[in-house]
């Protein structure tokens, strides 16, 4: 009936919805880069449910099938930050239907947004092969020199993990070619973020020395565009000193981790403190991340289970 132009007393109310939810994914992605994702799912949940129900109801308008797009993937990353690994494949679920939509849509910009969130979360889910595969694709698709920053930063990050060294070899140093030609300040388009990935990439292909001794020689010169992005770091750095065997230092900079972490609700990255501090020997800070996760877990609200 709908598509004959028969309306209801829901239209006008949609109407109204569909005006605003723009600004209601807009103001969860800055919710979420300034460090405060579970507040992003609790805004985005009930407008991604509600278009949910739109275009099951076949009530499917293209700017509708738009709007469900944007919220799906911005849902699916807002809780590819607040869940913890074991239960990540959600995120990558939410990522993978905004795909679906990008790919009908048309929208060049839209498919490469959707291919690198949805290629960074199968990353973190662990089907590094599928996110090599989404982020290459991401790196022709993107037509901006800051899309294809983004689009290398991450397919670089898939690549350390995938112990992949030319590969990961090609991505940063196409990364590094951008970022050079002008500057970045994407949140995975700038300085702190590269310095951040090719350290991280670097222990991952088996290359510490390197890594120590870019630590040594590198100074960050800019500020994490993101709480998350320093706790990252932290963690990072956290590794490189322990392959340095700078036992101290690594102790400070993942206990700086961890408490930034939790006070972020970002279990992820307690999980990869815990991992960097077993294998680094250190018990006290690994007993610290398992109570700071098992913390967060409690934390986690009816609402935010169903939507996981």
């Amino acid at each position: 009936m709908h598509a004959l132009g028969v309306t209801d007393d829901d239209d006008a109310d949609f109407a109204a919805m569909i005006q605003f939810g723009d600004s209601t994914i807009r103001l969860a992605e800055i919710a979420r880069q300034s460090g405060r994702a579970v507040d992003a799912v609790n805004e985005l949940w009930p407008l991604v449910v509600r278009l949910e129900a739109r275009a099951a109801g076949g009530r499917a308008e293209r700017d509708t099938t738009i709007l469900l797009g944007q919220g799906r993937a911005a849902l699916g990353v807002s809780l590819g930050t607040v869940l913890p690994e074991e239960r990540l494949t959600a995120a990558a679920r939410w990522t993978g239907k905004a795909l679906v939509i990008a790919e009908r849509l048309g929208d060049r910009a839209f498919l490469a947004h959707a291919l690198r969130m949805h290629g960074n979360e199968l990353r973190k889910a662990d089907h590094v092969g599928a996110a090599i595969a989404r982020l290459s694709r991401a790196v022709a698709v993107s037509e901006d020199r800051e899309g294809q920053g983004a689009a290398l930063a991450l397919l670089a990050r898939a690549a350390g993990e995938h112990g992949d060294p030319d590969l990961f070899d090609l991505a940063i140093n196409g990364y590094r070619e951008r970022l050079d030609n002008g500057g970045g300040r994407g949140m995975l388009f700038n300085p702190f973020t590269f310095r951040e990935i090719q350290l991280r990439g670097l222990i991952a292909t088996g290359r510490a020395a390197d890594a120590v001794q870019l630590m040594r020689m590198d100074v960050p010169d800019a500020a994490p565009v993101a709480p998350q992005w320093h706790v990252i770091e932290r963690v990072t750095a956290g590794q490189v000193l322990l392959a340095a065997r700078q036992r101290d230092g690594a102790e400070d900079a993942l206990r700086t981790a961890l408490v930034a972490a939790e006070a972020h609700r970002l279990p992820h990255q307690i999980q990869r403190t815990i991992r960097a501090a077993d294998d680094g020997g250190l018990a006290g800070i690994s007993a610290g991340g398992r109570a700071a996760v098992q913390r967060l877990n409690l934390q986690l609200s009816p609402g935010q289970r169903t939507s996981s």
